[in-house]
């Protein structure tokens, strides 16, 4: 049964991480291609979100083996041998039990380490391409976004590098919108970062509490580029890219250098935890559900009904609680509400299977009809 489960969640996970990660694949190539990156950025961004798409993908394809193995059991009638022969539910459910062990010690390794070391990177890479202003802006013909509130558009690209034509709106702050155009404009480097010079142009400023626009000509003028990339918190890290070790224990440096207070540092740390315990919870779940059914030769999709609505439950569950848990510090432990719901409906459906099978041996034999036989 073990080696049974081991081949079948092998075949679900292949299958569902090839959907997942096409389907994150094509939404990667939209972004980073069209922000002028080449093929092996893209490449290596699908590559970096790899191992969270796995880490995802895991349990699920734990519950659908299980699911599929206890069902194919349950209709061959090996189930109905097992337990004739005196196995317990408990005792069936061991090596779904072993299986899950096995799962949640994968969702941990990707949890505690491939994870954060894959986000870190990914987040490293992406300051490195958000550095590349020149990738951003030299696109002629179109409108372009580098930043919240920021619009750009050039009509066409000389040979040389100048952009003629250009037009630039700054609406990062709506009470004061500004406007530049320019006849032709240059990418250079200064002190602080990159610097577009814009020449015989035009600024145009609107503000909108009094309602007047004042324009200023001008024959050349400096913008701050590096400002677009400085803003949005740079250097600000994700949570998620840190060690499972600092979460726990945060310094204040930490928690000045990263996205998040104490409590979403602490329930992190015990979420990495919970999903691998959850990981064992699941396709015990799957299991117990169809144990309860027993044998039917209308097959078991009532069973599989209900597990799939438990699976939702304890979900439900996981995100109630960390919603809660992220806003006092003292509240950790409700990480581990999500698997400990699944744990106590797991044991609930095996007892109540284990007790069918003993009512099922406890029906009395009907008497023989008393007198002789004419």
């Amino acid at each position: 049964m073990l080696s049974q489960l081991l081949l079948l969640f092998g075949f679900f996970s292949l299958v569902l991480v090839s959907v997942y990660w096409i389907n994150r694949a094509i939404s990667l190539f939209d972004q980073l291609i069209g922000d002028g990156q080449t093929a092996l950025v893209f490449l290596e961004f699908t590559l970096l979100a790899l191992p969270y798409v796995i880490m995802t993908v895991l349990p699920i394809s734990a519950f659908v083996a299980a699911v599929y193995v206890t069902n194919r059991l349950s209709s061959d009638s090996e189930m109905v041998v097992l337990q004739t022969a005196g196995a317990s539910s408990a005792r069936i459910a061991r090596p779904v039990f072993f299986f899950g062990v096995i799962v949640a010690v994968l969702v941990a390794v990707l949890a505690h380490l491939l994870v954060p070391a894959a986000r870190s990177e990914l987040s490293g890479r992406s300051a490195e391409i958000s550095r590349d202003i020149t990738a951003r802006f030299l696109k002629e013909g179109q409108f372009i976004h580098p930043a919240t509130g920021i619009t750009v558009y050039v009509r066409e690209i000389t040979a040389r590098g100048e952009m003629e034509e250009l037009f630039l709106e700054d609406a990062r702050n709506p009470e004061a919108i500004v406007t530049y155009t320019a006849e032709r404009a240059l990418l250079v480097r200064g002190d602080t970062g990159p610097r577009l010079v814009m020449f015989d142009g035009l600024a145009q400023t609107y503000r909108g509490d009094t309602g007047r626009l004042s324009t200023i000509e001008f024959e050349d003028f400096a913008y701050d580029i590096g400002a677009l990339m400085r803003q949005g918190g740079a250097g600000i890290r994700d949570l998620r890219e840190l060690p499972t070790s600092v979460l726990l224990n945060p310094t204040q440096e930490d928690l000045d250098g990263a996205t998040g207070d104490l409590p979403d540092f602490l329930f992190e740390a015990h979420d990495r935890v919970a999903r691998s315990l959850l990981a064992i919870v699941v396709p015990m779940m799957g299991f117990a559900a169809l144990m309860v059914g027993g044998f039917s030769r209308f097959g078991v999709w009532r069973q599989v009904v209900l597990a799939v609505v438990m699976i939702i439950l304890v979900q439900l569950i996981a995100n109630s609680s960390e919603e809660v848990a992220r806003g006092d510090a003292r509240l950790w432990w409700m990480a581990y509400l999500a698997p400990a719901a699944g744990a106590l409906i797991t044991t609930s459906l095996l007892l109540v299977s284990q007790m069918r099978k003993f009512r099922r041996r406890d029906v009395p034999d009907l008497p023989e009809p008393s007198g002789a036989a004419t």
